[in-house]
């Protein structure tokens, strides 16, 4: 899994925006830049949260957390697990148990599907 720095430096190539873009951007130096992405130097939340803004990720990604730098950017999906989370935890284990029961029904007949 690649660090934190170099994730930044990958979704900035990405972008095309080299790192005195993404320093202007983020209100910073060129030196800031390169020291995050050489893992030298860590953000604080806030500009790890600006980055993954300005990089159009997540910080989950961004720290390791998903190897799928856009899993929470579907709004549909963000709604629903925000509606699920606001339940009380009986009915959110209740949701989760169908939905752990459906998933796994449909990776069994993918698998026999092979």
């Amino acid at each position: 899994m690649a660090s934190f720095g170099k994730k930044i430096a990958a979704l900035r190539k990405e972008l095309k925006m080299s790192q005195s873009d993404l320093a202007k951007q983020l209100s910073t130096s060129v030196s800031v830049i390169s020291r995050y992405e050489r893992d030298e130097m860590t953000p604080s939340i806030d500009v790890a949260k600006k980055l993954a803004g300005i990089l159009d990720t997540t910080v989950g990604y961004l720290l390791g957390e998903s190897d799928q730098e856009n899993i929470f950017k579907d709004p549909d999906m963000l709604k629903r697990l925000n509606d699920i989370e606001g339940m009380n935890p009986e009915e959110k284990n209740h949701v989760l148990f169908t939905l752990d029961a459906m998933i796994q029904k449909i990776k069994l007949k993918n698998i026999a599907a092979l």
